[in-house]
């Protein structure tokens, strides 16, 4: 497939076009950012990282009926996936108090859920990804009554079967974000997941002692997150090939280089 001109580049992917005006390539950077794009740094083998746990995922929610933009990996870095109009909402998904709800809430770290919660931000860097109630979603038609309805059901499918994926290798999944979007398929719109899932998307914490294996390791200045995020992949079976370690190369991956 023909590689084409730059579509949008965002904090942590590129997209590009090709010659199928209904397919894009993805390519995951290594630039890593937090606190709204107020930290920044590049890290390098991040994106190979979370181009193959995202197509992991992707691939494995694909088989239990959950629609999503992927449609196959290129490379270690590229993904070509479907173009599909992004509802401007992200949507958080938690199963533990941890990180902004603490402090909006004032909840003690750690406080495990009775049931996921699903919280609403638009999507608007300039804006710091203000929290919104499903009533500014409708109001505003970022998206009707029903799409909400129907990514909710996704949502908690979706969570139910990461929660058991990952505690099977050892993990907990505390909380993570998705998105969704709009795209034609048989002539009707559907609503797709879309965007990646990744440890730079969820919060994942080892089951017996609660090392963080997510972003927050750069969040919180917590050491490199390429080990724990290669743990992740491990853990996973994604890098059990010696071609995928090689590729990978995680002795090197572990130098930081900080933006100027």
């Amino acid at each position: 497939m023909k590689k084409g001109k730059k579509l949008y580049e965002g904090k942590a992917k590129i997209l590009y076009a090709t010659n199928d005006k209904n397919l894009v390539i993805q390519y995951f950077k290594d630039d890593a950012t937090a606190f709204n794009n107020q930290k920044k740094t590049t890290i390098e083998g991040k994106g190979v990282l979370n181009n193959r746990i995202s197509e992991h995922i992707l691939s494995n929610l694909s088989q239990i009926g959950i629609k999503n933009h992927l449609v196959k990996r290129l490379n270690m870095r590229e993904q070509i996936i479907k173009l599909v109009e992004i509802i401007p909402i992200e949507f958080i998904v938690r199963n533990v108090a941890t990180g902004s709800i603490t402090k909006r809430l004032g909840i003690e770290d750690g406080t495990v859920l009775k049931e996921p919660l699903i919280e609403y931000c638009l999507k608007d860097d300039k804006l710091g990804d203000p929290l919104v109630a499903e009533e500014h979603i409708i109001a505003f038609d970022w998206a009707s009554k029903k799409e909400i309805d129907k990514v909710k059901k996704i949502i908690l499918r979706i969570n139910d079967f990461m929660i058991g994926m990952f505690r099977g290798v050892g993990i907990k999944l505390i909380d993570f974000k998705l998105e969704f979007g709009r795209i034609k398929i048989n002539s009707k719109n559907e609503i797709i997941l879309a965007d990646e899932i990744s440890p730079d998307t969820c919060r994942l914490w080892d089951s017996v002692t609660d090392k963080k294996l997510d972003k927050d390791r750069f969040r919180k200045d917590l050491g490199d997150l390429i080990p724990a995020y290669t743990e992740v992949a491990k853990r996973l079976g994604i890098l059990h090939e010696q071609s995928n370690v090689s590729a990978v190369n995680v002795t090197k991956l572990s130098s930081i280089r900080r933006k100027k």
